[in-house]
């Protein structure tokens, strides 16, 4: 029987309480799956708890769990980007560090992974533990953004995922600094499908994400996956210089027919506020996205490693990712562009 691999990747920041619920579960299912050699790397995104000191007793425990730590927070996107790259061979599986995402699932998304699909991800049908506010404005985002980009973004699905070993070679490729994961994924191609399932609530602890950094996450995924509303802001413009033209020549007309007194300061002020608001909102929307070519242009790495230890691997205790060699000791190294 052939042998394949499968890395489970799971970023974490501040999730002390959650990690060692998280792991059992885990384990239980790596065991469980035949044919199947399974790998955990947990990534710390400089968490400022116990979660690193939690991740090294994991390790230390079960040798087939790989720790990575960051040098300081990095934010979700780039931390998981980390651990996609310190993975050498075989599929990998994306979860959430606070038991949302329901490991049991594994073997299924592994069922679909050996019928030929790429990418196989996880479609929530119910989310339990969360506001109707953060469900209602999920649910408006997913469709914004699924109508606005012309990459395949499913709705109501996150970074709960199955991708072959072809899919995560052509992610790798993608260094891009403004990351929105989401959409890399539907940008890469392959043979993708979806895999219904119920989300549940949190095993311990808060969200980490409120609604100001889901909307701002939100602006980073319309503005790196669609030009649409720079587009939108010329249509605006337009319509709102015809309508004035219009305006304007309608009250010369009407001063010169009959003699009526142009509108004084209230209709001025209004007219002013009004062209004012529109120029502010398309200059707006052009610092997004002149503030993202700005920060592509630095180049800078994506994430730096503070300490690697690899998990137990019988052919080689080196790997190399992105053209860089990093051995099982803590070497410190960055994520930088894949030549």
């Amino acid at each position: 029987m052939t042998i394949e691999r499968l890395t489970l990747v799971i970023a974490a920041h501040n999730e002390a309480l959650a990690l060692p619920l998280l792991q059992p579960r885990l384990r239980a299912v790596l065991d469980g799956l035949e044919g199947v050699e399974g790998r955990i790397v947990y990534v710390d995104d400089g968490s400022t708890d116990a979660t690193w000191q939690v991740m090294q007793e994991l390790a230390s425990a079960d040798s087939c769990v790989g720790v990575l730590r960051l040098s300081r927070n990095f934010g979700k996107e780039a931390a998981l980007t980390a651990g996609l790259d310190f993975v050498d061979t075989g599929a990998v599986m994306i979860l959430d560090a606070d038991g949302q995402d329901p490991p049991e699932l594994i073997p299924e998304f592994v069922a679909l992974w050996r019928q030929g699909y790429d990418n196989v991800y996880g479609t929530r049908q119910v989310r339990d533990g969360e506001s109707w506010l953060k469900r209602s404005t999920a649910s408006a985002f997913y469709r914004v953004i699924g109508r606005l980009s012309r990459i395949p973004i499913p709705a109501d699905t996150g970074d709960f995922r199955l991708l072959s070993p072809r899919a995560l070679q052509a992610l790798g490729q993608l260094r891009e600094r403004h990351r929105f994961m989401k959409g890399l994924f539907g940008w890469v191609g392959f043979r993708r499908v979806a895999l219904p399932y119920h989300r549940h609530a949190r095993m311990v602890g808060d969200s980490k994400f409120g609604l100001w950094k889901l909307w701002n996450f939100a602006l980073e995924g319309i503005t790196s996956f669609s030009t649409v509303p720079l587009r939108a802001a010329t249509y605006l413009g337009m319509a709102t210089a015809g309508v004035a033209f219009l305006f304007g020549g309608w009250v010369v007309l009407k001063a010169a027919l009959y003699g009526d007194r142009v509108a004084g300061y209230p209709t001025m002020m209004a007219v002013i506020l009004f062209l004012g608001g529109v120029q502010l909102i398309a200059l707006g929307l052009i610092g997004e996205y002149l503030g993202r070519l700005y920060e592509e242009s630095k180049q800078r790495p994506l994430y730096v490693v503070d300490t690697w230890h690899a998990p137990f691997v019988a052919d080689s205790g080196v790997h190399h990712i992105g053209g860089e060699q990093r051995d099982d000791h803590g070497t410190t190294a960055v994520g930088r562009q894949v030549p």
